[in-house]
């Protein structure tokens, strides 16, 4: 018989009259729909959900960034929730919707096509970066925001040279290189998924935030598509095939003391 207070075979002792779990995660990052059963003992989670980065639209729009959403939830061990995590768009189309349970619990939402921006629901987190708009033809090409951060936005992406930097551990926004008139805009940085970190630098392609992947500078014709995850893609200039959007993710994590947006987040 197990006495309450005392040591358990693996070393975690008690919590509210219940062994403390061993400190653990699950990762979603590819987009779709799962079912996350709680495990024994786990009655409380740590969530993070990115939303998918927009498509690069064809009227000359880089995609907005996906929202970062983080929240600490109750759960029962052995009840099946819901995990959706959202597809990048692709060209001049939104970014899909992250989520866990549903879209009231935490969530981050997709970034669109015409630049605006993807929020978030949580106890925190950071709204997508805008992507830049191009007026015309001719004009400069235009880059996608940065992903959401932890405790601040994505970097807006800019029209006419280097994107703006993230904050709160947010991805920076793409840009136009200046080099030829034919290059396609940047895409904007995405987010890593293991708590805030460092913030994306903006540039011709947007620098990844907390972690997370870099977007593609535009260049020799090509556009760049959004980084890992949720950085919004780049535009072309005169109206050609655009590029995708980053997806999406979720992130769950449980155990003494693990809570985002930045406590004991790391892998287990």
């Amino acid at each position: 018989m197990i006495t309450r207070g005392a040591a358990t075979a693996k070393g975690f002792g008690f919590l509210n009259g219940y062994p403390n779990p061993i400190p653990s995660q699950a990762a979603f990052t590819t987009p779709g729909t799962y079912s996350w059963v709680a495990p024994a003992n786990v009655r409380s989670v740590s969530v993070v959900a990115i939303g998918g980065g927009g498509g690069g639209s064809t009227s000359w729009s880089g995609g907005g960034g996906g929202g970062l959403g983080w929240a600490t939830i109750t759960v029962i061990p052995g009840q099946s929730y819901t995990v959706v995590v959202g597809s990048g768009g692709s060209t001049s189309n939104d970014g899909g919707n992250s989520y866990f349970i549903n879209t009231s619990t935490v969530a981050g939402f997709g970034g669109r096509a015409n630049g605006t921006a993807g929020g978030y629901v949580g106890n925190g987190g950071g709204n997508g970066g805008t992507g830049a708009s191009g007026s015309s033809p001719g004009s400069n090409s235009s880059g996608g925001g940065g992903g959401g951060g932890y405790t601040g936005n994505g970097g807006n992406g800019s029209a006419g040279g280097a994107g703006a930097s993230g904050s709160g551990g947010g991805g920076g926004g793409g840009g136009w290189d200046g080099g030829t008139t034919n290059n396609g805009g940047g895409g904007g940085g995405g987010v890593g998924i293991l708590g805030q970190g460092s913030n994306g630098n903006g540039g011709a392609g947007g620098g990844g935030g907390s972690g997370g992947s870099n977007g593609g500078a535009g260049q020799n014709n090509q556009v760049g598509p959004g980084g890992s995850y949720g950085g919004g893609a780049g535009s072309p200039l005169s109206g050609g095939q655009g590029s995708s959007g980053g997806g999406g993710a979720v992130r769950i994590i449980w155990g003494k003391g693990r809570y985002y947006p930045s406590t004991n987040t790391g892998n287990y």
